[in-house]
């Protein structure tokens, strides 16, 4: 038997809308439309400084060639350990602005050092440069040492020893590397100083 909608149109079999005045003819089931939250922004947590961090090189190179500039100037470089302490300083101070980050005293330290590392090697690019230099000059840097312990408050027996150590390859080579850790050590004692000191200072500013 044809079926009828309210309007009076005959409905063709399984209609789902009279084709007349567009009146549902049966109940549609409801879908369920479950529209998914947003997903949270992934927020990287701040690079904090290391050799990895590229920000923290180029402000740990920029600092330590400031320092290395102010020791070139001889009225200026009898403050060397001065500049090793304010490299330090500077570095973690340029890394604040740049990065937008307040470092703790341990990451100031870790900048800093990151600095001293890079500034005993523009002093080691600068010793092997005066080496090089010493090789023409009659004695070498055997003769140089010899002139300085001279100087010092030894008696003729332990600098005669200390210049003929120096005169064999072994004992020149002992001597080199000794002045390269010590210098090492000193530097980057001084920049990492520096560096916690000045994020100790900008934390309370």
């Amino acid at each position: 038997m044809p079926e009828f909608c309210t309007c009076g149109a005959e409905l063709p079999p399984d209609a789902r809308f009279c084709h007349k005045c567009g009146k549902p003819q049966r109940e549609e089931p409801l879908l369920n439309v479950v529209i998914a939250a947003p997903e949270p922004a992934v927020t990287r947590p701040p690079r904090l400084p290391s050799f990895h961090n590229p920000l923290a090189v180029r402000t740990g190179l920029l600092a330590a060639s400031l320092a290395a500039l102010l020791n070139l100037v001889p009225v200026l470089s009898y403050g060397f350990l001065i500049w090793l302490l304010a490299a330090g300083f500077f570095s973690v101070y340029l890394y604040n602005r740049r990065a937008g980050l307040l470092l703790t005293v341990r990451q100031g330290a870790r900048m800093g050092w990151i600095t001293g590392v890079i500034s005993f090697a523009i002093s080691a690019f600068f010793f092997t440069l005066s080496i090089v230099a010493l090789s023409g000059r009659e004695g070498g840097l055997a003769g140089l040492y010899k002139e300085r312990l001279e100087t010092m408050p030894m008696n003729d027996r332990n600098v005669q020893e200390a210049v003929e150590l120096l005169q064999t390859p072994v004992g020149m080579a002992v001597v080199v590397i000794g002045s390269l850790f010590f210098v090492f050590v000193v530097v980057t004692s001084f920049c990492t100083a520096g560096g916690a000191l000045g994020a100790k200072i900008l934390d309370k500013s």
